[in-house]
């Protein structure tokens, strides 16, 4: 099973990176709809397409109104969008005005909050909230007699029981680092994690493989995060990588 990364930065594109979708085509599954969404065109395979948003910001839902030129003459029969039901609310009102997108949407818009667990073929997705200005959620996608995935993005990083076991023994864990440990004040003030705190949260974890995601578009170098994670879990198996726009992983077992 192949996991796409099609945008990979937080906030704002750069050269190199577009903000935050991550794509399993064949699953149809997309993981937010930043601006790297516009590059699922030519990935898409299933006749339904389901979008789990983890929060509203711009970076993560910009990519939705890119919908009707990813899908121009694919054969996808339906779409549903899932999230909170506020941050939906939010993004058909704001986003999805007439009068700065002028085409309804051909959608369903799929509230997730009074759900424990949402369905998707053979996949089971549950979801939690997160600490971060405006609130996340983070989702575990577990597929019957197959792998577990789980997708933790805008947040400080939750160390406490629950997470925990809602984090644990996943074959792909993305989860975003978007500041070094010297700038962990400002990690919190933000709502974002920092290296030592990610290395903490994935030693719980215990992941076979940690994707590093969401990362600073301004940051001319965040290998250097890849390095002070690593070094953090050498004495672990855990294999890290630092995500890059159009990378794919493999993570089936």
């Amino acid at each position: 099973m192949l996991l796409h990364c099609l945008g990979t930065a937080g906030y704002h594109p750069n050269e190199q990176r577009q903000t935050s979708c991550y794509f399993i085509p064949s699953e149809g599954i997309v993981l937010d709809a930043g601006t790297g969404f516009f590059r699922l065109r030519e990935l898409v395979e299933t006749p339904t397409l389901d979008i789990l948003l983890s929060h509203a910001h711009l970076d993560h839902i910009a990519g939705l109104t890119f919908i009707l030129d990813v899908l121009y003459d694919k054969s996808v029969e339906k779409i549903r969008i899932w999230g909170e039901q506020k941050k939906l609310d939010a993004i058909r009102e704001h986003l999805f005005s007439s009068l700065i997108f002028p085409v309804e949407l051909t959608a369903q818009w799929c509230p997730i909050d009074e759900q424990a667990a949402i369905s998707i073929g053979s996949c089971e997705v549950t979801w939690r909230p997160q600490p971060h200005p405006g609130s996340s959620v983070g989702y575990r996608l577990e597929w019957s007699d197959g792998p577990t995935l789980v997708y933790l993005t805008d947040t400080t990083g939750q160390t406490d029981a629950k997470a925990d076991a809602f984090n644990a023994s996943a074959d792909l864990m993305l989860h975003e680092c978007y500041f070094p440990d010297t700038l962990q004040e400002l990690a919190r003030k933000t709502g974002h994690t920092h290296c030592g705190r990610l290395a903490k949260i994935a030693r719980a974890a215990n992941p076979k493989h940690l994707l590093l995601t969401h990362v600073n578009p301004i940051d001319p170098n965040p290998e250097a995060l890849l390095d002070d994670v690593a070094r953090n879990l050498i004495d672990t198996d855990i294999e890290v990588t630092l995500a890059e726009d159009r990378m794919s992983i493999d993570f089936g077992r």
